[in-house]
């Protein structure tokens, strides 16, 4: 849970809530075939890194009031990988930045798997 203070107040957006908004913003983005971590011993891997198991191949952590974020994808056989994971990189913290008015420092975009389309 992060939590964003102003002067009325402060705002908690849960895990799930991020979870849902950044791959919301990346399914929009061309050449997405399908998010998360696929394999068991990623999903392990993070579970224990983080402390619990990640949404849709999402985890959001909070470093000195920015956001760093790591999305796992699985991409289309033939595309270009490197613009593919450039422009979801730029829509992400754009719409994140956006919603939550909170600072993205870092976007990782794992390529887990490429799949014949």
């Amino acid at each position: 849970m992060i939590t964003k203070v102003n002067p009325y107040g402060s705002i908690s957006l849960t895990n799930e809530y991020f979870s849902g908004l950044v791959a919301q913003a990346a399914k929009n983005c061309y050449g997405i075939a399908a998010m998360g971590q696929n394999t068991a011993s990623g999903t392990v891997r993070s579970a224990l890194r983080h402390g619990s198991l990640p949404q849709q191949g999402v985890t959001v952590e909070e470093e000195n009031g920015a956001l760093r974020i790591a999305l796992h994808i699985t991409v289309g056989y033939g595309l270009n990988i490197a613009s593919i994971t450039q422009s979801i990189t730029h829509r992400v913290r754009d719409e994140v930045e956006h919603a939550t008015g909170l600072k993205v420092f870092r976007v990782d975009v794992y390529v887990d798997d490429i799949v014949a389309g």
